[in-house]
This record gives C-alpha cells, sequence and structure tokens, in this order.
C-alpha cells in the first residue's frame, strides 16, 4: 500500500498544507466491483475476508464510508475465524480511512495493532509501508522527530525487499518533509527520485501525484508558469484513473494559481468543484483545505459575510481533527478576517495560536533532524555487505562471552538500572522545572506582544483622527457652503474614520458648483485620494471662469491621469473618482449637470427623471470620450439629487441582502412632499433601520437641493 503526496496552495505563498493518500491498488472497474460483491455472497470463511478487504480498498479513493465498512466486517469475521493476516489487513485498512477522515489517535491505535501482526507473520512489505502511513499521521501533527523514526524504519524494509513502488512513495514523504522547511532544492531532489522510479513501474496515479509534488516546488518559489503546468498533468492522469480524493487536491492546486494572480472568480470556480467532491467522499481534512481557500478568497473580494462562514467551518473542523498544520493555516486566514471587520481582539487572539501552532511545528530542532534524515538514509545504504558479515561473526562471539559473564553482570546490571532509574526521575524533574519556566516566559512575552499591539493600534488610530481633521478642514461645513444655496441637506456618512467619498463646492460671481464623488476604496487610502480631488478641482475653477461641469471632469481627467504617472503600461496606478457634478445659475435658477458613472435624479409632481452619467471613471482611460454636458429646465418646487453608491450598496433588511437604487429612488419620491431640510433625518433612519446589526460597507454621501 502505497500512501501519495498531494500539495495544497494557501493563502500565503509560503504556506503549504499536506494531504497524503493512502492507495493499496489501482481503482477497480465496476464489473470487478460487481464480481467482488457475487464472490462475497457465495463464499465464507479466508476467501471472503479477502475479498471484503479488497472490496475496501477499491473505495479508498472514492467512499470513505463504505470502505471502513467494508474492512470493519472483514475484521469480525478474521477474529471470528482467528485469521491473523485478516486481522492485520483489516486494522490497517480502517487506520488507512480513519486517517483520511481526520481521526489521527484511532488510525494510530489500529497501525500498531497491525504492525505487531505483520512482524509475527513475516510481511515486510506490509510493515513497511505501515509505518510510512504512520509516518504521516505524526508529521501532519507536527511531530517530526516520530515521523522521520518511522519513514526512516519503512526505507530500510523496502530496500531490503526491493518494493520499488512503495519506495517511490517514501522518497516523496521525505521530500515532503524537505519541502516543509523551505529547502526545496533537496525537496526536489526527493521529488524527482520518487517520480523516476514510479515511471519505471508505469503507474499513472503515483506518477500523477509525484507531478503534483514538483509543481507545489516551483509554486512555492512563485514559478506560476512552471506550477500551472505541472498541477494540470497531474490533474489530466487522476481524471483518467478517477482518483477523486487527487483530483479534488488538483483542482485546489490550480485554484492558487489563479488567485495569486488575482483571478478570483476563476479560482472559486476550481475550488467549489474540489468542493463538492471533498463532501461526496467525506474527506474532512481536505474539506477544510478547500473552505479555508474559499473563505480566504471572499475576503479578499470584501465579501465579509461569505467570508465569515467559509473561515470559521474551517477552523472548526480543523480544531476537532487536531492537525497543527491545519489549525496553524485556518487560525491566520480567520483572523485576517476578523483584523478586516475591526474585531482586533478576536484577530489578535487568533493570530497567537497562529504562532503557536507555527513554533511547535517549526522550531530549530526538527530543522535539524531533518536534515539528518538524508545524511542517515545514505550512510546507512553505503554499508559494504563485507562488513555487515564480519559484524555478524565479532556479534555471535560477543553472545558467548556475555553468556559465560551473565552470571557476574547479573547484580552490576541490576545496580545500573537503579541508577540510570534515578537519573531518569532527576532529569523528569528538572525538566519539568524548565518547561515551567518556559510557560511563564512565554506568558510574559504574550502579554509584552499585546501591550505593543494595542500601542501600535492606538498609534494608528491617533494618525488616522488626525487625517480626520486635515479632511474635515477641506471638506466645508454643510451651513457654510453658500449664503445663497437654495434649501438643501448633505448627508455624509463616512465607513471608517476617514472617507473615500466627498462633497466640494465652489461659488464664483453667480454660479455655485456642487459635487458628489466617491473615491478609489476608503479608509485611508480613499481620504488621500479624496484630498487630492478636492484639491485639483479647486485649482481648476480658479485658473478658469465659467466653465461647464463637462469640461471641468475632463481637465480634472487629464490632471488626475498626469499627477498619478498613469499609462497603459501601469494599470495598478488608474486611481480615480466616480463624479456627479452640477453647476447652478443662482440668479436665474438655472442647472448644468455632467457626471462620472453616478446619475442624477430630478424629482417634481410629475415623478422621477433620470439623467444617465457617461459610464466611465475619473482615471486613465485607453479611448477617453469628453464627458457629456447636460442643460436642464428646473420649476418651482422641482428637487434634484446628486448621490455616490454607499446608500444603494448597503447590507441589511431580514435576508441581509443590498438596498439598490430602485428602492431608493421610491423612497425619495415617497418623501417629495417633506420640507427638503427634514428630508436628510427621513433616509438617516431609513438606513438605520436596513442596516440592522450589519456593518456599513462603504462611505455614503447624498445630496438634494430645492428649487
Amino acid at each position: 500500500m502505497n500512501r501519495f503526496l498531494y500539495f495544497s496552495t494557501l493563502m500565503l505563498k509560503n504556506i503549504i498544507s499536506i494531504l497524503i493518500i493512502l492507495s493499496t491498488i489501482s481503482l477497480f472497474a465496476n464489473g470487478k466491483v460487481d464480481s467482488l460483491v457475487k464472490f462475497i455472497d457465495n463464499n465464507k470463511n479466508e476467501e471472503k475476508v479477502d475479498a471484503l478487504l479488497k472490496l475496501s480498498e477499491a473505495y479508498f479513493s472514492s467512499d470513505f464510508s463504505k470502505s471502513i465498512s467494508l474492512s470493519k466486517e472483514a475484521l469480525a469475521l478474521s477474529e471470528k475465524l482467528n485469521y491473523q493476516l485478516g486481522i492485520a489487513v483489516s486494522n490497517n485498512n480502517i487506520g488507512y480511512t480513519l486517517t483520511d477522515l481526520g481521526n489521527f489517535q484511532e488510525a494510530l491505535n489500529h497501525y500498531q495493532i497491525s504492525i505487531e501482526l505483520f512482524k509475527k507473520l513475516g510481511e515486510q512489505n506490509k510493515e513497511a509501508i505501515a509505518y510510512n502511513d504512520i509516518a504521516y499521521i505524526y508529521q501532519s501533527q507536527g511531530l517530526v522527530e516520530k515521523a522521520i523514526e518511522n519513514y526512516i524504519k519503512s526505507l530500510k524494509l523496502l530496500e531490503e525487499i526491493g518494493d520499488k513502488a512503495s519506495l517511490g512513495a517514501c522518497l516523496n514523504n521525505i521530500g515532503l518533509l524537505y519541502h516543509d522547511q523551505k529547502n526545496y532544492e533537496k525537496a526536489l531532489e526527493y521529488y524527482l527520485n520518487g517520480l523516476k522510479v514510479k515511471e519505471e513501474l508505469g503507474d499513472e496515479k503515483s506518477i500523477a501525484v509525484s507531478l503534483n509534488n514538483i509543481g507545489s516546488v516551483y509554486f512555492s518559489q512563485e514559478q506560476y508558469y512552471e506550477a500551472k503546468e505541472y498541477f494540470f498533468k497531474s490533474l489530466f492522469k487522476r481524471k483518467k484513473v478517477n482518483d477523486k480524493p487527487g483530483i479534488a487536491q488538483s483542482l485546489i492546486n490550480i485554484s492558487g494559481i489563479y488567485r495569486e494572480q488575482k483571478q478570483y472568480d476563476k479560482a472559486l470556480e476550481y475550488l467549489l468543484q474540489s468542493k463538492d467532491i471533498q463532501e461526496e467522499i467525506n474527506n474532512n481534512v481536505g474539506l477544510v483545505d478547500v473552505l479555508q481557500n474559499i473563505g480566504v478568497i471572499y475576503n479578499i473580494k470584501g465579501d465579509y459575510e461569505k467570508a465569515q462562514i467559509y473561515l470559521e467551518k474551517a477552523y472548526n473542523i480543523a480544531k476537532t481533527i487536531g492537525s497543527p498544520e491545519l489549525i496553524k493555516n485556518t487560525s491566520l486566514s480567520l483572523s485576517n478576517y476578523y483584523r478586516n471587520i475591526k474585531l482586533f481582539e478576536k484577530a489578535y487572539r487568533l493570530i497567537v495560536e497562529h504562532h503557536k501552532m507555527s513554533d511547535s511545528i517549526n522550531n530549530i530542532e526538527n530543522v535539524q533532524k531533518i536534515i539528518q534524515v538524508g545524511l542517515q538514509y545514505e550512510f546507512e545504504k553505503k554499508l559494504h555487505k563485507a562488513d555487515i558479515e564480519q559484524l555478524q561473526k565479532n556479534h555471535q562471539h560477543e553472545i558467548a562471552i556475555k553468556e559465560q559473564k551473565m552470571i557476574s553482570y547479573s547484580f552490576g546490571i541490576g545496580l545500573l538500572a537503579l541508577i540510570i532509574l534515578s537519573i531518569v526521575i532527576l532529569k523528569s524533574l528538572i525538566d519539568k522545572k524548565k518547561a515551567n519556566i518556559r510557560i511563564l516566559e512565554q506568558k510574559k512575552e504574550i502579554e509584552v506582544k499585546s501591550v505593543k499591539l494595542e500601542e501600535s493600534l492606538i498609534s494608528i488610530t491617533d494618525s488616522i483622527n488626525y487625517a480626520k481633521r486635515i479632511q474635515e478642514a477641506l471638506l466645508q461645513t454643510e451651513r457654510n457652503i453658500s449664503e445663497h444655496m437654495p434649501p438643501h441637506f448633505i448627508f455624509f456618512k463616512p465607513k471608517d474614520i476617514v472617507s473615500g467619498d466627498f462633497y466640494w463646492s465652489f461659488e464664483d460671481n453667480n454660479t455655485l458648483y456642487i459635487a458628489a464623488a466617491d473615491c478609489t476604496g476608503h479608509g485611508v487610502p480613499g481620504a488621500l485620494m479624496s484630498m487630492l480631488g478636492i484639491s485639483y478641482l479647486n485649482s481648476i475653477n480658479v485658473e478658469n471662469n465659467d466653465l461647464s461641469p463637462a469640461e471641468i471632469l475632463n481637465q480634472l481627467r487629464d490632471k488626475i491621469t498626469h499627477e498619478l504617472g498613469q499609462t497603459s503600461q501601469n494599470v495598478a496606478a488608474r486611481d480615480g473618482m466616480d463624479i456627479s457634478l452640477a453647476k447652478i445659475n443662482l440668479k436665474n435658477k438655472t442647472l448644468e449637470w455632467a457626471g462620472a458613472n453616478n446619475n442624477l435624479w430630478l424629482i417634481n409632481k410629475d415623478g422621477v427623471t433620470e439623467i444617465k452619467a457617461d459610464r466611465q471613471s475619473i482615471n486613465y482611460t485607453e479611448e477617453p470620450i469628453p464627458f457629456t454636458n447636460h442643460k436642464l429646465t428646473i420649476t418651482i418646487g422641482d428637487k434634484i439629487y446628486l448621490f455616490t453608491d454607499g446608500y444603494a450598496d448597503q447590507f441589511g433588511g431580514p435576508k441581509g441582502k443590498k438596498f439598490m437604487y430602485k428602492p431608493f429612488k421610491e423612497l425619495l419620491l415617497s418623501i417629495y412632499e417633506t420640507p427638503i431640510e427634514k428630508q436628510k433625518e427621513v433616509i438617516e433612519l431609513r438606513l438605520h433601520e436596513w442596516k440592522g446589526n450589519l456593518n456599513q460597507v462603504d462611505d455614503i454621501c447624498v445630496i438634494g437641493i430645492e428649487f
């Protein structure tokens, strides 16, 4: 039975999650399964046990529940018949399936039973593979020393009996140890050695595993083109042999490539396919991996509601399994989510847990022991046969001498044992004392880090508050916009301390300009862009007289494009804004308007008239089109509304959905006859009721003016 390795791409390039799958045979064709079922129904005794075990192995890659049920049936019959080999293989197969279900402790118990029986029965091949499987469990638990010990036992037996197939899998597993410690050159060496062995045997399923592992090395080194090539090669072979756990893991790996290339929808497409397979085969370890990756992408996309569902589910399953590697990865992702939604206390607790798990896996002692694996193995391979024979002769001679001196040494050995026991007890007490000291030191270190984190948060908050004062200085208060301004309201509600939305006004003779704008991003990045926007708008109108709204938007686009160095090559720097800009002649109450993505609504007794904005932002555009200038006829009682997308995009209501533009328009129409100054209170109250306990998702700016 060979255990194969799968590599999982996670939220950070340096984070690797491991899923190693057992397989004793290639997948049976449907006809083979049917013939086994028929054979089981028509036979008894040991032949029935063997058939049950083969059938259980046929379901290793497709149905874990069915596999473990058949293995337990074989175990019960074997114990009834006192069929020792059947008992051994049954326990081994149960351990295999429990491992994939994440029940490591119970799996170890079954493996230990099978190993003792394999030794008695002289089944060296099965014994070697059981050692390999146990090593995987210890590796998943972060117990590197025990993992190495069992891998070495497996290697020795496999070379002795010449089992190339299992030897190739074991070489891959040692390569994974190097991979975990970021020793990519050594990891690739072991992966390639394993691939060479598997290609000699022509084992398609095992070759797929090695191709996947090689791709994982390239991914870790950020060589995504090469990684993608190997991942797809592996997926093709896994589909060819219908290896469902392997297919599921390859889909996760490929999604990681697309995520690193910021193709998030494509990444989600592959992850959701993998999730369906993991749930179908009840693979809890793989399910943690895929749920975490889905949650991470939703977190990146800002869909925090879905991110929370997937990340918390992944973390809870990881805690149930008890794997340090899985807990390390899921706690980090969940911490990042809580940090994004400003729940810093939860984020801090999880990041502490992440570092605790990382320390238990990646301490210096483990690194040194992993390096010693290859050295120990190579050294033992080079022992000359003649030297071994001489050692055997010397050993026989020593036995004869020991027999003659046994009586004389008995008392001395007993005394020595007593001394050793005393030393062990003393050392245990000393180690316990040292451990207590380390625990106290770690506690103090956590307390110090907590204080530093709190100080950092206070410092950051103070800086942002200072930025808020600067932004408020640039934003005119509503009552100071203009004494000639018609009756109006400005509803301005930042998502964070500072805002990426802003409102702006400028008065020149009998002309008043007023705008509502939405900059790229929110928080500090959006605030910086809003300050630039206000500054540029002021300079444009100071330098020119009586510009139309469209002319102002054209000049604003040119200024942002030039000053921020935006070009066709510099795609990442295309920051800018959407804006709704009105020009009001205060003398004759005429109106001109232009918009970049944000529309204008005019409401009167006849209903709502919507003036469409140009579908382009204020930033670099490959083929810029001049903005359209609209001239509107206004009558007494007309009301106009300028706004950003924050109000309509707010989540809330009984189903947690967006408010949307149509209900927003209907709300304004319903309060048409309400005095314009009172309308602000109505829309603010409606937003509060709609949002409920949910967080505000974006900055909000709504301006209403009555003629």
